[in-house]
């Protein structure tokens, strides 16, 4: 959530960037900037009527000892005059705070200056590739075909046990999984991430720290009963240690990583894309979340796209990174790398990982803020990625390792499988 304080100092610059991200904040910032008026109006007459009561009440009691009694009595009803006053006010003041609240939260994140222009994943600009494409024979199939034939994950059983989107993974299959899991959580603890292990369910306050609510309820899995969530990632849960937290500088940044079940309705989701592992309701993914100081948070970036490069170069897998467009950006995000890596059989490039930087933009829902040595208290930035999302990593090793005899495991992830060949 952008601060009221910038908006209001910074009104034209925030209606303008917010428009990369092809947002007409005009309306809304403009109420913002007429509310906080009426705020700040409403604050100075109850300031000015409890200075007054203040000063009338020492009168009082002056008047009392005078032996006034009629003087000190018409006092004290003006106190209760003034008292009346200050609730009114009090009240009128805190239904604008209501609703400056309620608009602040609807406000996007604003783009970094190097997001690039353009509303579609079409525009999206490719930062650098790597990886050798495979030379698959005529006769490759796609990893829904694979799975069937060497028996690794049943869809159709998942359909029967839950519904559509949560496939069960059987025999080498879930080895893979759990071998790719542990690959990737003791790669992220070299790197210098500790490893939590957070709970899958979370609270409203929770999703909003992060900013999946309100702008992505539709797409949670809601608890009714107990009014929790489903979480659509680990940086939800791990991001929220850090709410209502001062931090010392010292500490930062703070490097986490955590494996989780992640939960996501995708509603409106059909066709091609969501064929077999490409969109799932249920899927595994292990997350890396930085927590830093403003002055630091982009060589963070930096750091956090070349770890997630060289996971993907591990697993021999031909990849690129995309630089988003401010159409294609999260609303949280104030700027986003996407890895792709590309799907042999399938033919297409195939989304792995988001890496972000958000700024204050969730520290400032979080009360996230820390210490600097002058005892002043500042809010953080906040960043995490996928590091790395599993089902369409799956997807692409099953297709581009597809050979006559089975399908081959990257050298790097056999110590974690166990088996050199899938057959």
């Amino acid at each position: 959530m952008l601060t009221l304080k910038y908006i209001t100092e910074n009104t034209d610059e925030v209606i303008a960037r917010l428009k990369k991200k092809h947002f007409d904040g005009s309306d809304i910032i403009n109420n913002i900037v007429e509310l906080d008026e009426r705020r700040k109006i409403t604050q100075t007459a109850a300031d000015n009527f409890s200075a007054e009561m203040n000063s009338l009440s020492r009168e009082i009691g002056l008047l009392f000892k005078a032996g006034k009694q009629v003087e000190a009595n018409e006092a004290k009803e003006k106190t209760i005059t003034l008292k009346e006053n200050i609730s009114k006010l009090s009240e009128q003041r805190d239904e604008i705070e209501q609703k400056l609240q309620d608009l602040l939260v609807l406000i996007p994140n604003l783009p970094h200056q190097s997001v690039p222009e353009g509303k579609h994943a079409e525009d999206n600009i490719t930062e650098r590739t790597g990886g050798v494409f495979p030379e698959l024979g005529t006769d490759a199939v796609p990893h829904w075909d694979l799975a069937k034939k060497y028996d690794l994950i049943d869809f159709e059983l998942g359909v029967k046990i839950s519904g559509a989107g949560f496939p069960v993974y059987k025999g080498k299959g879930a080895r893979l999984q759990r071998a790719l899991i542990n690959f990737f959580l003791d790669n992220a603890r070299d790197a210098g991430y500790l490893e939590v292990q957070p709970p899958y369910v979370v609270n409203a306050a929770s999703g909003y720290g992060t900013g999946q609510l309100p702008d992505k309820e539709g797409q949670m899995y809601h608890c009714n009963l107990d009014d929790l969530y489903l979480i659509p990632t680990a940086e939800v849960p791990v991001t929220n240690i850090y709410r209502d937290v001062i931090l010392d500088e010292k500490e930062l940044p703070i490097k986490n990583t955590a494996y989780s079940a992640c939960f996501r309705r995708e509603a409106g989701s059909y066709g091609k894309d969501v064929r077999g592992l490409n969109r799932l309701h249920q899927f595994d993914k292990v997350e890396i979340v930085r927590i830093d100081t403003p002055e630091h948070s982009y060589e963070s970036l930096t750091e956090m796209v070349n770890y997630v490069q060289s996971l993907v170069e591990k697993l021999e897998l031909p990849w690129r990174i995309l630089r988003l467009c401010g159409g294609d950006m999260s609303f949280t995000s104030a700027l986003t790398f996407d890895f792709e890596v590309y799907s042999a059989a399938q033919q297409r490039w195939l989304e792995v990982s988001s890496v972000s930087n958000f700024e204050s933009y969730q520290a400032n829902r979080l009360k996230c803020r820390y210490r600097t040595a002058d005892k002043k208290t500042q809010l953080c930035h906040t960043l995490n990625g996928s590091a790395l999302a599993l089902p369409r990593i799956v997807a692409a090793l099953l297709e581009n390792n597809q050979t006559p005899e089975g399908i081959r495991i990257p050298k790097a992830l056999v110590p974690y499988t166990g088996f050199e060949l899938i057959d």
